[in-house]
């Protein structure tokens, strides 16, 4: 299968300059309307689909940002390995404001966002014992090294609701009892989605600030977060317009099994399931529920 790359970009990257014939797209989704049009381009041969998750201007909070139907879209649009680039808070001195964390593993702290494409009508379980693809973080990691940036590989991201930054004592107890090593409130439900959707996936953490359990930084400064971000998005830039490069031989199918998460997860049986809602999953999960 050829490879087309699926950027969501975080506070502060909202287009790509790289893209060569760029166009906005308006993807309709049976999950609701994506965050903003889809912008869809070119780099080094590969096709790139990129989305605001906030969309342009910063329109949506955490909480009402559209998971499914920006999932969905990207599918819909044939895309094949998606990297979220999003801000984050550290628990960890060594994961400095301006490092990049490629997390492997997810706490989800998020209660109001519907956490999957399945239901009453289809019901579905899929594994999520490693929630991002190995594959596309080897990727990530060595074109950031390339970049010179600072880099730290695996670790688990704690997604908390939000918008409100943390207590002192939550940020401490994710950091010391928890063991989470990041925290931010937007890759949840997003890779539960994409693994739904089939799709390898990965975070590139830009780190803004060290949340509210550092005693030398006190509470989280929001001009503070906002001159880090500055900074990491011009790292950000750079790095997703170099991956693309890499991509041109994707082996396929995924040697970690992405692209086959529902081969074993569907439980509805075929005269039971809803057709509504499979009409809905058309994108989604067509490949197997078609057969």
């Amino acid at each position: 299968m050829k490879a087309k790359l699926g950027i969501i970009g975080g506070s502060g990257l909202y287009a790509l300059d790289a893209l060569s014939g760029a166009e906005w797209r308006i993807v309709d989704s049976p999950w609701g309307t994506p965050s903003d049009a889809l912008l869809c381009g070119e780099v080094a041969g590969v096709e790139v689909v990129f989305l605001p998750r906030h969309g342009r201007g910063h329109r949506l909070s955490p909480d009402a940002i559209p998971y499914r139907a920006n999932i969905d879209a990207m599918k819909r649009l044939g895309v094949t390995d998606l990297v979220s680039v999003s801000a984050c808070g550290s628990f960890r001195e060594d994961m400095a404001p301006g490092h990049i964390v490629l997390p492997d593993q997810f706490i989800d702290r998020t209660f109001q966002r519907p956490p999957s494409f399945f239901g009453t009508g289809c019901v579905a379980h899929v594994s999520l014992a490693h929630p991002t693809c190995a594959r596309l973080g080897d990727l990530c990691e060595a074109t950031a090294r390339d970049l010179g940036a600072a880099v730290h590989r695996n670790g688990t991201y704690l997604a908390m609701e939000g918008p409100q930054f943390s207590t002192r004592a939550e940020s401490r107890l994710y950091r010391e009892v928890w063991g989470a090593d990041i925290i931010g409130m937007t890759n949840m439900p997003e890779a539960r989605l994409a693994r739904e959707a089939e799709l390898c996936y990965t975070t590139i953490a830009m780190v803004t600030d060290y949340d509210c359990w550092h005693p030398d930084h006190g509470a989280v400064d929001v001009s503070e977060v906002i001159a880090t971000l500055t900074a990491n998005v011009a790292t950000a830039r750079d790095l997703v317009a170099r991956l693309p490069s890499g991509l041109t031989a994707r082996p396929s199918p995924c040697p970690c099994g992405c692209d086959r998460a529902l081969d074993h997860a569907i439980m509805t049986t075929p005269d039971t399931r809803d057709p509504a809602l499979l009409a809905k999953l058309d994108a989604v999960a067509g490949r197997v529920l078609s057969n």
